[in-house]
């Protein structure tokens, strides 16, 4: 099979480097799957550079990156129906504690980690779904429904922001993002009720107009260092905070008195690893958002997989409205 991988940590361009590998065979309860598309995820490219907290050289002497993916089954394993080769699936946790992920042509995975792909969407839309769907539908949903409340979605115009405007509409609540100026479009696009600027002054103030100065109901939270001020200011009581990032400042600091006595929850969201009864309960909901029309998963660029580099430092720019995904047969 064809791959890109990495031996070392390091910028993109200096540690990403086509191979050639074997074509695995499944093992007992594994599906081998012939890659259409690969996710290109924050995460994929944190951990190439080596920026994850207390990691100082790869997990593995070779990594095939990326969790995120869709193709066909080719082959299974021993103890898997027979009947499953042919299935379109769209990948979660390919390349978590394992050393070979997406961004090659093959890959194989428990099969549980295979979940079956609606024909009509596409392996675009699959690639998408694993850890930005998952992400998005667990902060929305992970505290029940949310008909007749508000969220507010703290970087609204980002993949994950854009799902989860689009999970949250569908699921009645109101939406009130948060975005910059280039961003603003693409998140009123996914449906948000209102879009604020998040570099503005008194931005606790201008959060609490927009929902008719009453508080949040529940925040959806990618800088939680960051905005855990605001945050705490325009929580309802009892609210939820669901956090996913803290990229600009993983060291947070926060006041604990208004958070306190607003009895306000820090939900702290690990994609990876969501509970199995959790898991399941999301990817039924995105295979019934995807089959109301109720969910579009928008895609920035496509990149041929000889050009993961390029596909790196477009996601390293920040500055994408949509993921950034791999042609693994270009």
């Amino acid at each position: 099979m064809h791959a890109i991988s990495y031996t070392r940590f390091g910028a993109a361009a200096d540690v990403l480097e086509p191979v050639t590998l074997p074509t695995p065979d499944p093992e007992p309860g594994e599906v081998l799957v012939e890659l259409a598309v690969s996710g290109v995820n924050p995460s994929d490219v944190k951990a190439r550079a080596g920026t994850r907290p207390g990691v100082v050289k790869p997990a593995f002497d070779r990594i095939v990156p990326h969790s995120d993916g869709a193709g066909t089954i080719v082959a299974v394993g021993e103890g898997v129906d027979t009947t499953r080769i042919g299935t379109r699936v769209w990948i979660w946790n390919g390349q978590w504690q394992r050393a070979f992920g997406t961004a090659a042509t093959h890959i194989c995975v428990p099969v549980m980690q295979a979940v079956p792909l609606p024909d009509a969407v596409s392996f675009e839309t699959g690639a998408t779904l694993g850890i930005p769907g998952l992400t998005a539908c667990h902060a929305v949903f992970g505290g029940g429904e949310v008909m007749g409340k508000t969220l507010l979605i703290q970087g609204g115009a980002g993949t994950v922001g854009l799902l989860a405007a689009q999970l949250a509409k569908w699921g009645g609540a109101k939406v009130i993002t948060t975005s910059g100026a280039t961003g603003s479009e693409a998140a009123t696009n996914a449906g948000a009720d209102v879009v604020l600027d998040y570099g503005a002054e008194e931005m606790a103030d201008q959060i609490l107009a927009a929902n008719n100065g009453q508080p949040i109901d529940r925040i959806i939270e990618v800088e939680f260092g960051l905005n855990i001020d605001t945050d705490a200011a325009v929580i309802a009581p009892n609210g939820t905070i669901a956090a996913y990032g803290s990229a600009k400042a993983m060291t947070a600091e926060l006041n604990f008195g208004p958070l306190l006595f607003k009895a306000a929850t820090i939900d702290i969201i690990l994609i990876y690893l969501l509970p199995k009864p959790e898991r399941d309960a999301a990817i039924a909901r995105l295979h019934a958002a995807l089959a109301d029309g109720a969910l579009h998963c928008p895609v920035a660029q496509v990149f041929a997989l000889k050009d993961c580099a390029a596909a790196h430092k477009a996601v390293e720019a920040g500055t994408r409205n949509g993921a950034i995904l791999l042609d693994t047969t270009a």
